[in-house]
């Protein structure tokens, strides 16, 4: 889901200034994240509906999944479409739209108040989707080639502007019915269609074409990308229809079999890229990133295990807060930790070595962060990641509590390369 910029004909399209102060935003929030994630372990022993729940889920979702992703697709558009990025002024007015509204929207949560402060937090950040949306839209109408990668991010966007207009008016639901069922009834609504239409969609639309980019494989296969970029829009389509019209909840099935082979098809997508690599050496942050593809599956199954202890009236609320865990916590930050550090190291040396190339020996754009760190942080990540979800199972707030401090450790290393790598000082040799 990120950019890169092996082309030096697209870097000079999109400005640095636009692109990294998403990525310190975006790590800025994961560590609030991870702090507030430290002093909430009770809630996760709880109800999904909880304020601490809900100020987390959508710090990660907005604020660190959704502004990284934000701040490299300004980036990765001009790559895709080979043409430049119809407006810099509105990438800056979707950073700040956001990065004020998603404070306010999460302080809202936390104090479980829908006032003035949800309401803005909400329309700020809808604001900010709408420039993004627009900024995305002149700029492939601009081109002159049809990209199966830029539509996957175009009708991704779409569905991120259905979501969050969808939350703005589930939070005024709160206060003055505005809707003809309470606001928790829509929650799983909502929440689909972030996370199988903003992200899902994206992911595999941008990650099918960075891996085999990384991996440095000719692989390709634009009829297989049409083919999950339809079944994960009608298994969506699907599924906001038996929302609102399904008798039972056995239909619901359907979109997840649609979603489910989509995202089967993408694995036997990144295995063939992986197979025809030229480099044989897969260094660690593709490893993390491919291990985000094999945690794609993981929501997927326990989505299955809760719908059948629906079906038999369990109670389920373990399930639904790890399967909301597995996803903001597994699947969207494996990648964003794998892929940060192939493409904002390239972005970096850019920004620093762009004029000075030829006048003596530069680093290598992998060697701008330290690589002992990152590993280091894939470590505490992956075992922070086990342990909490085996606490939310076990209700065990013990072992959650040791889980939080693997994934502050997580935070604080990812953001201490991220430092590092922004502050970087020319050295020529």
């Amino acid at each position: 889901m990120f950019a890169t910029t092996t082309s030096s004909n697209a870097v000079k399209n999109t400005t640095y200034k636009v692109v990294i102060p998403f990525y310190l935003y975006a790590a800025l929030a994961f560590f609030i994240a991870t702090i507030m994630l430290f002093f909430s372990t009770n809630a996760f022993t709880q109800h999904y509906f909880h304020p601490n729940t809900l100020a987390i889920t959508h710090t990660m979702a907005l604020g660190w999944g959704t502004m990284i992703i934000l701040g490299a697709s300004h980036q990765l558009i001009p790559v895709l479409i080979e043409a430049k990025l119809f407006s810099n002024f509105l990438a800056y007015l979707s950073f700040v739209f956001a990065g004020v509204g998603i404070p306010l929207l999460v302080f809202a949560f936390l104090n479980f108040q829908f006032d003035w402060t949800a309401r803005t937090g909400g329309i700020l950040i809808n604001a900010s989707i709408v420039c993004y949306l627009a900024n995305i839209a002149a700029s492939i109408n601009k081109s002159k080639n049809e990209n199966v990668h830029a539509v996957y991010v175009f009708t991704a966007a779409g569905w991120l502007f259905i979501t969050c207009f969808l939350g703005l008016l589930l939070v005024w639901n709160f206060t003055g019915p505005i809707l003809n069922k309470e606001s928790i009834h829509y929650l799983t609504l909502h929440a689909h269609m972030g996370i199988v239409g903003w992200f899902l969609l994206l992911v595999i639309g941008v990650g099918s074409r960075l891996i085999p980019m990384f991996l440095i494989s000719k692989y390709d296969d634009p009829k297989k990308l049409w083919m999950i970029y339809y079944l994960i829009n009608a298994g969506l389509i699907s599924f906001v229809f038996l929302f609102f019209y399904a008798s039972s909840n056995q239909l619901f099935l359907i979109p997840i079999a649609a979603i489910l082979i989509a995202i089967f098809l993408f694995g036997l997508y990144c295995r063939k890229a992986y197979q025809k690599r030229i480099r044989n050496k897969i260094d660690e942050q593709m490893r993390v990133s491919l291990l985000s593809v094999a945690l794609m599956v993981l929501p997927i199954i326990i989505l299955l295990i809760v719908m059948i202890m629906l079906l038999f009236s369990f109670n389920g609320s373990k399930q639904v807060l790890t399967y909301g865990f597995s996803i903001f916590f597994g699947w969207i930050t494996a990648i964003i930790l794998g892929m940060t550090f192939k493409t904002l190291p390239f972005i970096v040396w850019n920004k620093i070595y762009h004029d000075k190339a030829g006048l003596g020996k530069t680093p290598n754009p992998k060697e701008l962060f330290n690589g002992k760190v990152f590993n280091v942080m894939g470590l505490a990540y992956l075992a922070g990641f086990i342990f909490f979800t085996l606490g939310i199972l076990l209700s065990n707030t013990l072992v959650l509590q040791a889980a939080t401090i693997l994934l502050l450790i997580t935070a604080v290393l990812y953001n201490w390369n991220i430092i590092k790598m922004v502050w970087h000082k020319p050295v020529i040799q």
